[in-house]
């Protein structure tokens, strides 16, 4: 088969390293045509330029490739952010497909992924390991051809040089043995030593150390030192005081399992506990709005807020981060789990941004997951409180005079006593407590 190729020399020139590239078989033979200008190529369809073509020859119009380095620079943060440490996902001469993920921008919030905006190889990295960028800064360069980037192979190692000659040791000389024996020892006339036995010091042997006795230093990442500047904040500025009381979970445990696989088989959510606790808190958070306040220390004003957005606090890999579900207060389960299944994907996959975490104005933190029994919560500024929840245990308790062994939840009420008393808190803390244990109490506006 034959190609009938016209174009400007620029073009032909790419062709034929493509074709040396490619290995066409030798029996294809290329005919080439070099065109003055590009404008020249436009008249490739002309009648009176076309080649005659037989069936076993194909006519191919091509144009030239576009292969480019591209620089990638930091994107903008949101507005409370200004900066940010860059870790790298990819080193120089790796391959990546559009999107795949090169860097990440740890903030002081959140965690920003730096994607390739195309096919290549990478070039460069324009800044080191671990530090400070800002937005508009370069951060690596891209080729979208990839093949000058490309790992060269690695060259055969050259034969092993032959192993020198084991040198053979000569033969013991043997020696005479003696005929006489040697003189014996002098007998000393003085004692041996001046020293009592009580007066000498026994040093005792050290134990020798087993296992590794190494340590090593790591960077403090910006949303670690973001986190525990807030919570020391948290401490030195509120007067945080802490509630308990205990929520029987027989009947919200037979509403799951109840109603858990229809529920899960109509919306395609799962129905947790995590729900009761938020429509509970929201519920209370309106029956005691002060609880739902915040103090505005420039101003020496209290804010009232007439929105509820709960802050739930996600404990991931490189920190403690808190999305915040908006206005629970109009919500009901399900809106309340698709809400939630939605935040547990972006953190998964490392999607959330600053808005998703900006506001809210009371915390839950959920300590049983990971087997907390009992703990005191420390509130997360600039909110006014903090529930925190803890492992479902069962446990003996007195029901209508007699002990019986129900399923029981340590529930923990952190708040601001600058704001808060202790009525508004053990009265905001008991309808927690009524609302997980008997849901019906929102349907009957108690």
């Amino acid at each position: 088969m034959s190609l009938y190729i016209r174009g400007t020399s620029k073009l032909l020139s790419q062709l034929r390293y493509s074709a040396r590239k490619l290995s066409i078989p030798a029996a294809s033979k290329i005919h080439t045509t070099q065109l003055k200008s590009y404008s020249e190529s436009k008249t490739w369809c002309a009648r009176d330029i076309k080649p005659q073509l037989t069936r076993q020859q194909r006519l191919f119009h091509i144009t030239a490739p576009k292969f480019e380095e591209v620089t990638v620079n930091c994107p903008p943060f949101a507005e409370s952010i200004t900066s940010g440490d860059i870790v790298w996902e990819k080193a120089v001469g790796d391959s990546v497909e559009i999107d795949e993920m090169v860097a990440e921008i740890e903030t002081d919030k959140t965690t920003i992924p730096i994607p390739a905006p195309s096919s290549g190889v990478i070039e460069e990295l324009l800044v080191e390991e671990g530090a400070t960028v800002t937005p508009g800064t370069p951060l690596f360069k891209i080729n979208s051809d990839g093949a000058s980037a490309a790992p060269q192979p690695a060259k055969e190692e050259a034969p092993a040089a032959a192993a020198p000659p084991t040198p053979t040791e000569p033969a013991p000389v043997s020696t005479p043995i003696p005929d006489t024996l040697p003189p014996p020892p002098p007998v000393p006339s003085a004692p041996m030593a001046s020293k009592k036995v009580s007066d000498v010091k026994i040093t005792p042997a050290v134990a020798p150390v087993t296992g590794s006795r190494s340590e090593h230093r790591v960077k403090m990442n910006r949303m670690r030192q973001r986190i525990s500047q807030r919570l020391k904040d948290s401490q030195n500025t509120a007067a945080m005081l802490t509630t308990f009381n205990e929520v029987d979970m027989t009947n919200i445990m037979a509403l799951r399992n109840k109603h858990k696989d229809a529920f899960l088989k109509k919306h395609g959510v799962k129905l947790s506990f995590m729900s009761a606790f938020i429509k509970a808190s929201a519920y209370g958070l309106t029956d005691q709005p002060v609880v739902n306040a915040v103090i505005d220390d420039a101003s020496n004003e209290i804010i009232y807020r007439d929105y509820v957005d709960i802050s739930i606090a996600v404990s991931t890999e490189k920190g403690l981060v808190v999305p915040v579900l908006r206005n629970c207060e109009t919500m009901n389960f399900l809106q309340i789990e698709q809400e939630m299944t939605s935040i547990a994907q972006k953190a998964r996959e490392n999607k959330l941004t600053v808005e998703d975490m900006d506001g809210g104005t009371f915390t839950i933190s959920n300590g049983g997951v990971f087997g907390s029994m009992f703990g005191t919560p420390i509130i997360n500024p600039p909110q006014s409180a903090i529930l925190g929840m803890h492992a479902i245990l069962d446990r003996p308790v007195a029901i209508n005079g007699e002990v019986k062994i129900r399923p029981m939840m340590y529930i923990a009420l952190t708040y601001d006593h600058r704001l808060i008393d202790g009525r508004e808190a053990v009265t905001f803390l008991r309808k927690i407590k009524a609302g997980v244990e008997d849901p019906s109490i929102y349907l009957l506006g108690m």
